[in-house]
């Protein structure tokens, strides 16, 4: 079985399969799509991925996966160890619940293609485009905090002492906050949690700032 992720150093999502990648121990070779210079939107990637987005993973001659909470499940399914979910019916639910507090309400208001459509449709100013990053990315980092401070699920990592897909989730929410500015200190489970995180190869050597395409220092 041979894989190719399309990818890039700044995503998140990315970044999201790079570590369930690296957790898992699967090799895949990556290919980097530049969103900032605009190659998701080139022919050759559109063929690939008609949203024009990453993450993509190609395997073997089939169809690529898109989504990156799609390629998790579709990981956890075909290479079970170690699980990035829990056994139970509840506990699969709340890993899934706190995932996509960041996957699908936090992040996409943050990427590039909402970026550039504030800018050129709405025709707002970069201190207003800063506002509304931070905004954004602080009510995920905030909403997450609150679940992991007061229920007992909450261990050494999202859910219990084992990271989930939770865990990669609220990873990249954190690198989103030092992408624009946010302040953390109010969000002490989080960045305890993510404290933890990083002590795991597969999260550190997946990060953004280490990938072969990621520029030596971190502009907007």
């Amino acid at each position: 079985m041979t894989m190719k992720l399309y990818g890039f150093w700044r995503s998140l999502a990315t970044y999201r399969v790079r570590v369930a990648l690296a957790l898992k121990g699967v090799e895949a070779h990556e290919v980097s799509v530049n969103l900032l210079k605009g190659m998701q939107h080139g022919d050759d990637y559109k063929a690939v991925n008609p949203q024009c987005v990453v993450p993509s993973l190609l395997i073997d001659d089939g169809p690529p996966l898109v989504q990156s909470m799609t390629i998790l499940e579709y990981l956890e399914e075909t290479h079970p160890q170690p699980p990035l979910l829990p056994r139970d019916p509840r506990g699969r639910a709340r890993v899934r619940g706190l995932a996509l507090i960041v996957a699908c309400e936090g992040h996409p208001l943050i990427v590039p293609r909402i970026r550039t459509y504030l800018e050129g449709e709405m025709r707002l100013d970069e201190p207003a485009r800063n506002r509304w990053l931070q905004h954004w990315t602080r009510k995920a980092l905030e909403a997450l905090e609150t679940h992991l401070a007061h229920e007992r699920e909450t261990g050494r990592f999202c859910h219990g002492d084992a990271p989930t897909f939770a865990d990669i989730c609220l990873a990249g929410q954190v690198f989103a906050a030092g992408y624009f500015n946010v302040e953390t200190t109010a969000m002490p489970t989080v960045m305890r949690i993510f404290d933890e995180c990083m002590k795991i190869d597969a999260f550190d050597r997946a990060q953004p700032l280490k990938q072969p395409d990621a520029p030596k220092s971190l502009t907007h």
